[in-house]
């Protein structure tokens, strides 16, 4: 790669890249790596701020421990606050008025793209964060903007190919598949017809969910540490797989493995937190109303009060917001960085930014670097 940067970004890159060969490590010898900075990061000192920094951050991310962190559904807590009720008069609404349909679907897009274009800035926000071993959201943010753009119109333009395959699999192959169905020969063609299809959209969703994560996880360093476009960069990372296609193939099953772990690690520490949260807004609620009533006073409902309740609402969201951010944060900066080390060991370029990071290396007496070295 050429040790000039790319015309892609019109600054130099303000970390020297030496081209040396970087030292091997295997894709299990690179989570000692990836432990060893996600504790150093996070803990050596522990700093609150950069805790609230990166959990927002980690938030948008998508993915891993953040999406199961997500997923969780309030319905599986006692106080649900009659959510699914909520959700069916909701839907009787807009049923009613089919100008809300539009209206609901253009909302929808518009929030979905606002979420595509921050997840791709922030994943390169994060990356700079591994690399420099600070959050710096602005600086990071105006440096790392022409990557994230490019990220981003590809993450769109895969998204929407996807939804057009399978908007045509299903309007091409059901009214077929129904006229075979009405003969009663045709049922049991009609059915394995249907079970192919079925099993082919979850082939193709299972191959743009690895790509997008192999986007996200080797594409991303590689466009950071050489400034590069996405094509560039997935053309670099195509050439690395075809020398060492083993290893690639040990980090795809490793990182499985260790993001269903981290996601039943933060669940099992978020149901716990999630009800403690609950817990405490409805002893505040119910005090309030207590205190009121033995002021003499009674709860009604009018302006002020709404507006307290409102604002009441907003601050628990906000809470639980961080919380979903704070718990899942750990394990998104670990599979980040187990990513950044392993492919640190493939690129010139990335070697050297990392290690001009100061990013604690384990010695060779370490226990887990050894039992993971194969």
């Amino acid at each position: 790669m050429d040790s000039q940067p790319s015309p892609f970004l019109p600054f130099a890159d303000p970390l020297s890249t030496d081209r040396s060969t970087p030292a091997a490590i295997s894709a299990a010898g690179a989570i000692s790596y990836a432990l060893e900075d996600t504790l150093r990061f996070l803990f050596r000192p522990f700093d609150a701020w950069r805790w609230t920094k990166l959990g927002l951050l980690c938030l948008f991310l998508g993915g891993g421990p953040s999406t199961a962190a997500f997923q969780w559904s309030l319905g599986a807590l006692p106080s649900d606050f009659r959510l699914p009720d909520v959700l069916s008069h909701a839907r009787q609404l807009v049923a009613l008025h089919p100008s809300l349909i539009v209206l609901l679907v253009a909302f929808t897009l518009a929030l979905g793209v606002v979420f595509l274009y921050l997840r791709s800035l922030f994943r390169f926000v994060l990356v700079d964060s591994l690399v420099r071993m600070e959050v710096r959201f602005r600086p990071a943010w105006s440096e790392v903007r022409p990557l994230g753009k490019s990220y981003f119109g590809w993450l769109v333009a895969t998204l929407a190919s996807l939804a057009v395959v399978f908007s045509l699999l299903v309007g091409i192959a059901f009214p077929g598949l129904r006229l075979f169905s009405a003969s009663g020969p045709g049922k049991l063609f009609a059915t394995a017809a249907l079970a192919l299809i079925l099993s082919c959209i979850v082939l193709l969703g299972l191959a743009v969910t690895l790509l997008i994560m192999l986007t996200d996880d080797l594409v991303v360093p590689l466009m950071y540490a050489g400034r590069l476009p996405l094509p560039g960069a997935w053309r670099e990372l195509w050439q690395i797989m075809r020398r060492d296609p083993t290893s690639f193939a040990i980090y795809i099953l490793l990182r499985f493995l260790l993001s269903v772990g981290i996601s039943v690690a933060v669940l099992l520490f978020l149901v716990p937190s999630l009800i403690g949260l609950l817990s405490a807004a409805i002893i505040v609620a119910a005090t309030v109303v207590l205190a009121l009533h033995l002021l003499g006073l009674t709860w009604a409902w009018s302006l002020s009060t709404i507006t307290l309740a409102a604002l009441a609402l907003v601050l628990f969201s906000a809470l639980l917001t961080v919380l979903l951010g704070v718990v899942g944060m750990p394990g998104q900066v670990f599979l980040q960085d187990f990513s950044l080390r392993f492919m640190a060991a493939r690129s010139p370029a990335l070697d050297a930014l990392c290690s001009r990071s100061g990013a604690g290396n384990p010695s060779e007496s370490d226990p887990f670097q050894q039992f993971f070295s194969f």
